[in-house]
């Protein structure tokens, strides 16, 4: 009862994030009678409130100017010269646009000299753009130390699954770029990497639910947007860090009777190290973080209920001794005033030892009906290279950027398998050998308008997947045959964009379009007795996007959007090689699977005032082809109770709901925010057809729900200058296929003190305080019911410490 009051009171204490952006204004000024351009012309900037000069400059020997680092809010600008007549020209900037191009402005001769003219223009004091939430990590503290998943676990409508997948508004279908760009980190169309990037390496993590046709199409949900630390200050700097925590202190149910157990107290030992050089041209930068720990990624019970009367429970506890080292760097090189190239490369090994007993009881006899040891050795490697260059043409805004990388990912994952049950004593040995390769190219061209920009690019991406598969069969072995030996898939995309963004005083306009074209294959082993053919299919699709904003008053706007997007699924997805670390509750991919589509609308509005804010957004999603894992009973076996859980389309749900945002500065030092996403999923009927490991139909009952999460925290200064978060989170149960997700919900909380004339700082942090953060699912099956309960490590306490050298 006291976790829930807690949560309850917490609705009263939370913190906001709040991004304040910056403008600039830049143009030419030219003699109207001779077209040529004048130095040294007054360009100065009013505010209309106090009427007095808020900035200014002159221009240029080729008449350009350029002003920077203006909030946003409305001006207009005041250009001046002796002999010449005066112009003005007004500027409604609102987080939408970050640079205005005038373009150029021709100035008249006057034989008489003007007074000067104070023109007056209002500034906004906090961001009110509707496109994105952006939330810096310096305010982030009850995950402190942590990783980029521990940070966006507080972050609006984001949640995350079983497999570790990022949730935005009850969808998992989301991109997570770093930098803006894909990255062999987090993966093309997954979230790999996101328990392994340090948050103390991010500045900021943005949440974008209607991106623009800039960007990829995939993501139905939106995109998150990892915005890593660039370090600005000449000479030599970094950090270096040391952060020591203990997971899964508590446990939130018995482990089964096994030798084995699952892991608790599990240590952690994670050292960084930062190091920064600029010069005038060039910035040298290497980050690198070290992890070695014990963990426990995953902590299965399941309880089947067959309909003949059979009971069985069994856990599946991940035992993880890891290794894990990240090692990112490179050059920024600013060629000349107007040309800059970046050359990047990363590393990212990691070795996992992972062990498991499994027991299997039944629980009318509370007999043990088979004990099951397994152990995978698995090696998994990332290697990027990226090159980025960048030319910025006379006119601010106006530029053209070009990207190439390489990515290389490797994944070497053996299971030694020993079964012993009344029927079978056995041992097997699978290894999967999968190396993934992806070249991307793309170019961008952005100009600046006088009220707007356009912008314009191209993307050709292609990835191959070629994966070996060998198998060292025992006695009776539980390994499936005519598998066969090797896969090949692969991914060619094609993509052309063109988006134009229009802002004036009253309203803003945003409209793209993306074009994709994509061609995909998937070749299978010919002794593959699953699966007839090979599969392969291509498609071109349109995918448009539209923002209307309309700005009701300097601290209230309104935007309705439209989205078209797609996920395509990924090779984990596809794999039709099975996961055995539970040979009786089977996890497969699916070869022939194909890419989901959404229709999406949003009325968002939101209403700032000098100390917070009010963000609230209707939404809704139409999703056609949607695809999830289905849980199938599996006579194949007769010894054997077999539930597998096999990807499939599942054809059209929808989503829809309301998302508030509240922030609020109550004094100087203390802090809050507090957020809500409320949303209806409704699952259509459907029946299909499973082709693995024989043919049969499988069905998904019509369904809606209604269901909701609630985020709130608070940051408060202490004496001693010590910074104090309490942060709270609960999610309602909700519906899935085949079932239901019922209700969890968080404590955390977090220290930060500055030491060593703030050179230091020491943090400590505890997570999920009552370990209440698990996953738990009701499964209805054809046959069978099952209760699906994951307790994997989510309570986490860590002490760091980092100091800037």
């Amino acid at each position: 009862m006291l976790k829930y009051l807690l949560i309850v009171a917490l609705c009263f204490y939370s913190i906001s994030s709040k991004a304040q952006e910056a403008i600039t204004i830049t143009g030419q000024i030219l003699d109207y009678e001779t077209q040529e351009s004048l130095p040294f012309v007054t360009i100065s900037i009013h505010d209309e409130s106090t009427s007095e000069t808020v900035t200014g400059t002159i221009t240029d020997d080729d008449g350009r100017f350029i002003i920077k680092d203006l909030t946003i809010g409305k001006y207009k600008v005041h250009i001046s010269y002796l002999g010449f007549e005066s112009e003005d020209r007004k500027i409604a900037s609102g987080g939408l646009n970050p640079i205005f191009d005038l373009g150029k402005i021709e100035l008249k001769p006057s034989l008489e000299a003007l007074d000067e003219i104070t023109i007056e223009g209002k500034r906004a004091t906090v961001n009110a753009a509707l496109d994105k939430k952006s939330f810096s990590l310096s305010d982030n503290l009850a995950q402190s130390g942590g990783s980029a998943m521990d940070a966006m676990k507080t972050m609006p409508g984001v949640a995350f699954d079983q497999d570790g997948k990022v949730v935005l508004r009850g969808s998992d279908k989301v991109v997570v770029l770093i930098d803006g760009k894909q990255s062999s980190l987090t993966g093309f169309g997954n979230q790999k990497g996101l328990s392994n990037i340090p948050a103390s390496n991010i500045e900021r993590i943005e949440i974008i639910n209607n991106p623009s046709a800039k960007y990829d199409a995939n993501g139905l949900a939106g995109i998150v947007n990892i915005i890593y630390k660039k370090e600005k200050q000449t000479g030599f700097n970094g950090d270096v860090g040391l952060s020591f925590g203990l997971g899964a202190l508590s446990k939130r149910k018995p482990d089964l009777e096994t030798d084995l157990g699952s892991y608790s107290v599990n240590p952690k030992f994670i050292p960084s190290l930062n190091l920064n050089y600029r010069t005038k041209k060039l910035n040298y930068f290497l980050q690198s973080e070290f992890i070695v720990q014990e963990a426990l990624p995953n902590n299965e019970f399941t309880t089947r209920n067959y309909d003949d009367g059979r009971n069985i429970v069994s856990q599946v506890p991940e035992n993880r001794k890891q290794f894990r080292s990240i090692i990112t760097g490179g050059i920024d090189w600013e060629i000349s005033d107007n040309d800059a190239i970046t050359f990047s490369g990363m590393y990212d090994r990691e070795k996992h030892i992972d062990t498991s007993q499994v027991a299997y009881i039944n629980q009318d006899t509370g007999l043990r009906n088979r004990y099951y040891t397994w152990k995978e050795e698995e090696i998994t490697s990332y290697i990027n290279a990226s090159v980025n260059y960048k030319h910025n043409f006379a006119q601010a805004g106006h530029y053209l950027s070009a990207n190439a990388q390489y990515t290389r990912g490797l994944e070497d994952e053996s299971y030694f398998l020993n079964d012993s049950s009344a029927i079978r004593v056995g041992r097997d040995m699978t290894n999967i050998v999968a190396i993934e390769h992806t070249t991307s190219l793309s170019a961008d061209y952005t100009r600046a308008l006088k009220n707007g920009r356009i912008e314009v690019g191209a993307k050709a991406r292609f990835r191959y997947l070629p994966v070996d598969y060998t198998v060292d069969r025992g006695n009776q072995s539980i390994i499936y045959p005519g598998l066969g030996d090797y896969s090949e898939w692969s991914e060619n995309l094609f993509a052309l964009y063109g988006n134009y963004l229009l802002e004036k005083e009253r309203f803003e306009v945003e409209a793209g379009l993306r074009v994709e074209q994509t061609d995909v294959s998937y070749e299978l082993d010919p002794e593959n007795i699953y699966y007839p053919t090979n599969d392969t299919y291509d498609y071109f699709e349109l995918f448009p996007s539209l923002r209307f904003t309309y700005k009701l008053n300097d601290k209230n706007k309104l935007s309705l959007f439209y989205n078209r997007r797609i996920d395509r699924p990924g090779e984990p997805e596809l794999r039709i090689f099975p996961k055995y670390d539970d040979p009786e509750l089977l996890k497969v991919g699916n070869p022939y699977l194909r890419p989901q589509f959404t229709n999406s609308v949003e009325l968002a509005h939101r209403y700032n005032w000098k100390s917070g804010s009010l963000f609230t957004a209707l939404y809704y999603k139409k999703i056609k082809g949607a695809y999830q894992r289905i849980y199938s009973v599996d006579n194949s076996n007769p010894d054997y109770d077999i539930v597998n859980r096999i990807y499939e389309n599942t054809g059209e749900s929808s989503n829809a709901g309301i998302e508030l945002l509240f922030s609020q500065d109550i004094t100087e030092n203390w802090k809050i925010m507090a957020s809500t996403n409320v949303y209806r999923n409704a699952i259509d009927a459907y029946q299909g057809t499973l082709l693995f490991p024989y043919e049969r139909i499988f069905t998904i009952k019509e369904s809606s729900d209604t269901a909701a999460d609630f985020k709130i925290s608070s940051t408060f200064i202490l004496p001693w200058e010590i910074e104090a978060q309490l942060t709270g989170l609960y999610y309602t149960k909700r519906n899935i296929q085949q079932g239901e997700q019922l209700d969890r919900s968080s404590i955390d909380f977090g220290l930060k003190k500055s030491i060593w004339d703030k050179k230091g700082e020491i943090t400590l942090s505890a997570s999920d305080l009552f370990n209440d953060f698990g996953l738990k699912q009701r499964i209805e099956g054809d046959g069978f019911k099952a209760l699906y309960e994951n307790y994997y490590e989510t309570q986490i306490i860590r002490l760091g410490m980092k100091y800037k050298i």
